[in-house]
């Protein structure tokens, strides 16, 4: 398959997942469709990788750092990206997800000390001023709604959506260590998923949640669009990309992806950005190209997806030459989400 349609599947799968999202949201708990949603991608991912005739078992110095980026890719930050979006539009989460761009570098410097270029810096103060700019009017009316006894639902739903981009961060860092142990992508993808699902399971089991199976045709529209497509061929399509053209070219994925989840926001969900927001978002997207053109770090794993959809797992077969960014779950992304 042509590279410029492996980067067009990709983007445009990463780009519409964030809004899939929203299909899944009101008859479940949005922990519940994570389980659901990931569950399910794991089952395909095993089931592909006996096909293939791979074995399942991976040692134990590979599975603790799979459980590792489990937590973080699969359950912390998709559980808090599907409950963001109950309080923000889907293109907005989106765009924050693009952040990833800087959270990654601070997650390599906390975890292995590596130091973060002053390129990075200048972007992040960019992209910063471009959420402000984004976010102003919304935050104004979410300070008047808490003055006058509101419950301030939209910062509330800010706070999620950035929790959600750190712990892709903190997922795409783990990378380095699984693929340190283990090469097979599809692999390590469905046993992060598997982990991620069961800790969210335990989570809702713990807190009282109930899973329920939904009535609505859309919901499992959307549970198998977000399983199959953004959770697994979207994947395999930018890895693939990475060992075509390269992380610092694929990583691009991360830009475009903003830009189409904030057109079905405006088309879907009647997402009507005035100038300001128009001025932040541009920052924020500009920033992150800016801080992509910069030399390529010497880090263990870098950059966003979706969204990522974020997110998540050892490049394939190609060891350790390549330096696969994490993606926008992500996602898984993760969409990461």
């Amino acid at each position: 398959m042509p590279s410029p349609l492996l980067f067009a599947i990709a983007s445009l799968i990463w780009g519409s997942t964030f809004w899939a999202i929203t299909l899944q949201l009101g008859e479940v708990a949005p922990s519940v469709s994570v389980v659901y949603r990931f569950g399910l991608a794991a089952a395909v991912l095993f089931l592909w990788c006996l096909l293939r005739g791979d074995k399942l078992r991976l040692p134990w110095r590979a599975q603790r750092w799979v459980v590792v980026q489990g937590f973080f890719t699969f359950g912390l930050s998709y559980v808090c990206t599907y409950s963001s979006e109950q309080y923000l539009v889907s293109g907005l989460v989106a765009v924050l997800f693009a952040l990833m761009v800087f959270w990654t570098p601070i997650c390599n410097r906390i975890g292995f000390g590596t130091p973060i270029a002053r390129r990075t810096w200048g972007a992040g103060a960019v992209a910063m001023a471009g959420v402000i700019l984004l976010f102003t009017h919304s935050i104004a009316d979410a300070w008047t709604d808490i003055a006058g006894g509101g419950a301030g639902r939209f910062l509330f739903g800010v706070a999620l959506a950035l929790t959600a981009t750190f712990a892709s961060s903190a997922g795409s860092v783990v990378v380095s260590k699984v693929r340190e142990q283990s090469s097979n992508l599809l692999l390590t993808m469905a046993w992060s998923m598997l982990w991620g699902t069961l800790m969210v399971a335990a989570w809702i089991l713990l807190t009282g949640q109930h899973f329920s199976l939904p009535s609505a045709p859309r919901y499992w529209m959307g549970l198998l669009y977000l399983s199959l497509f953004g959770s697994v061929i979207a994947f395999i399509a930018y890895f693939t990309l990475i060992n075509r053209i390269g992380p610092q070219k694929a990583v691009y994925v991360g830009v475009v992806t903003p830009v189409i989840s904030v057109l079905l926001s405006i088309q879907l969900e009647h997402y009507r950005p005035g100038p300001l927001e128009f001025l932040g978002m541009v920052l924020c997207l500009a920033s992150v190209a800016w801080a992509l053109r910069g030399p390529a770090q010497a880090a263990p794993a870098a950059a966003a997806s979706p969204a990522s959809e974020p997110s998540p797992a050892s490049t394939t077969s190609a060891p350790s030459t390549t330096s696969a960014p994490s993606t926008i779950n992500l996602t898984s992304l993760p969409e990461v989400p």
